[in-house]
């Protein structure tokens, strides 16, 4: 845990909390001898699930969206590296990914298998990533997180104290489904919504994996930036009351280039996505 010093969060505090948050996710959704997922070409869920069964000893399938590209990016090159097959639906076939015809269809074709959706976002991991707040040592009002699938913001909030609240920041364009993505996923895990949480639509900069001058170069461009600007400007703006304490989820590393994403001998702790 770290403090940020910014002029433009004026009295508001800004601490940094450096989480590998795709670990939380699959601390209760393993224990099966095969397990596929699904993700993009850049997945940190997929590598993640890759070094968990080559240090468990389980066999992974990551289901990468789009065509095979050679050579493998580093990303699907430690994936593979770590162990993981790897296989590709194309774009049209990834969006029916949940339903029943390609699930009955990826059983038939790797067998008895376990199946985790895409980040990793479900009941299980929620109730992983719940355990995130209890470990935090400082007063604090409002923790803020990235948002991609929901799945840990679902589990910050529902592990919260009374009086404390989440925010989370969409880094997809055209995000509002989200909402009812996280009430889902909480209800799953509990039975019921917590209530203490908000989704920021606001500061996607054009969408999944789109960047700009304006994200500070410090953070990881995809997730963690878009969520540091999104609170400086917000803290500038005074949507935060004087004095407020924020707690920022760090999920991916601090200036980590794609190239230097480790080796399935020395995986760096952090989620470098």
């Amino acid at each position: 845990m770290e403090e940020m010093r910014d002029p433009r969060l004026g009295t508001v505090r800004l601490f940094l909390k450096h989480d590998d948050n795709k670990a939380r996710k699959l601390r209760y959704n393993l224990g099966h001898p095969r397990v596929l997922s699904f993700g993009g070409a850049y997945s940190g869920h997929l590598r993640a699930l890759a070094r968990a069964g080559m240090e468990h000893g389980f066999e992974t399938i990551g289901v990468v969206r789009g065509e095979e590209h050679l050579p493998l990016n580093p990303s699907l090159a430690y994936a593979r590296a770590c162990g993981m097959r790897l296989t590709y639906l194309d774009r049209a076939a990834y969006r029916l990914k949940h339903t029943p015809q390609v699930l009955d269809g990826l059983r038939e074709t790797f067998g008895d298998v376990a199946i985790l959706p895409e980040g990793g976002s479900n009941a299980a991991a929620v109730r992983g990533c719940a355990e995130l707040p209890g470990e935090i040592d400082l007063d604090y009002d409002v923790i803020c997180c990235p948002v991609g699938t929901g799945g840990t913001l679902a589990g910050i909030a529902a592990g919260l104290p009374d009086g404390k609240r989440a925010l989370g920041f969409a880094v997809l364009k055209g995000a509002g489904f989200l909402n009812d993505e996280v009430a889902r996923l909480q209800r799953e895990a509990y039975g019921a919504v917590s209530g203490n949480w908000a989704i920021s639509l606001d500061y996607h900069f054009g969408g999944y994996a789109k960047t700009s001058p304006l994200l500070d170069a410090a953070f990881e461009q995809v997730y963690v930036a878009k969520m540091i600007y999104g609170i400086l400007d917000l803290a500038g703006r005074g949507a935060f009351a004087p004095g407020t304490r924020v707690v920022a989820v760090i999920t991916g590393q601090l200036s980590t280039p794609v190239v230097s994403w480790g080796t399935p001998t020395g995986l760096d702790s952090g989620d470098p996505r």
